[in-house]
């Protein structure tokens, strides 16, 4: 993978966030890819297969006039990235305006991310 393929790759995950349909999604993701979405709790929050990805992001989507996120590769080494950006929520009746800091850890295989393990952080005001 390059800088530019694992950024093209960001954005379309962006992209398929933003249209919430099922097979954006599922193009992002090897057959037997592991989505972790709090690695540093345990295992129970990880989603394996690409399948069961889809129909987690799909459980509670967001609203794309909700949210604008950004990310690009911070670090590019072989078949591994790491990207780095941010995912910025609008404001509700019951929480202020949230912006977190995100770090990805990516693996590839053949341009489909095989492991994706998200960490963030919320920004203080």
């Amino acid at each position: 993978m390059t800088h530019d393929d694992v950024q093209k790759w960001l954005d379309a995950y962006i992209a398929a966030w933003a249209s919430n349909d099922p097979d954006d999604i599922a193009a992002l993701f090897t057959e037997d890819a592991v989505y972790s979405y709090r690695p540093w709790v345990d295992g129970s929050v990880a989603t394996t297969g690409r399948d069961a990805i889809v129909a987690s992001w799909l459980e509670s989507p967001d609203d794309p006039a909700d949210w604008e996120a950004r990310y690009g590769p911070y670090v590019v080494e072989g078949d591994r990235a790491v990207a780095v950006g941010f995912s910025r929520y609008n404001a509700t009746d019951d929480e202020p305006e949230r912006t977190y800091h995100n770090a990805y850890l990516l693996r590839f295989e053949d341009g489909k991310c095989a492991e994706f393990r998200e960490f963030y952080m919320l920004e203080g005001k």
